[in-house]
């Protein structure tokens, strides 16, 4: 895996990781992988963090309240995905309430409005079990609530019926 590659010194990686980090806000468990691929020794790895650390490079609360805004303008996504997702970097439960004091709660249910009438929509044909199932795993996928989507459900199910078969 690694055979190819030149090994790298400590001010080569500090530079190529100082580049990593300003490119992108970046969680710890991403600049360690990195830091893995250069084959350092841990003395090495960790003082390269250090410096990170010390000159602002690399901040687990700008990643996880930028994550967070990201994640959910962009691709939409709702809080549980957003927490697991945060999670799974190994964020702190700090840092994720943090992050999600940056969505702002009228622009979520917008959000989970377009989203779910634009699946809605696209899913009108389908029998009414069906639609349902799948209404649900959609945006169950994208990490919204349980309780937000059945009420959504029954508001558009309300509104627009779904084409008996």
């Amino acid at each position: 895996m690694y055979s190819n590659q030149k090994p790298v010194t400590y001010t080569e990686a500090l530079k190529k990781l100082e580049r990593y980090c300003v490119y992108q806000d970046r969680c710890h468990q991403e600049v360690e992988q990195k830091l893995r691929e250069f084959r350092l020794i841990p003395e090495a790895r960790e003082k390269i963090i250090i410096h990170l650390i010390e000159h602002k490079y690399l901040d687990e609360t700008r990643f996880s309240q930028s994550f967070a805004r990201g994640k959910f303008k962009n691709k939409h996504w709702g809080r549980q995905r957003i927490v697991n997702e945060l999670k799974q970097r190994k964020i702190s439960q700090y840092n994720i309430k943090k992050a999600l004091k940056e969505i702002d709660d009228s622009e979520y249910l917008i959000s989970l409005d377009k989203l779910a009438e634009k699946r809605w929509h696209q899913i009108k044909n389908e029998s009414p079990m069906r639609a349902k199932q799948k209404f649900v795993q959609y945006l169950q996928y994208r990490g919204w609530e349980s309780h937000l989507i059945f009420e959504k459900y029954a508001e558009l199910r309300a509104g627009f019926s779904i084409k008996e078969k």
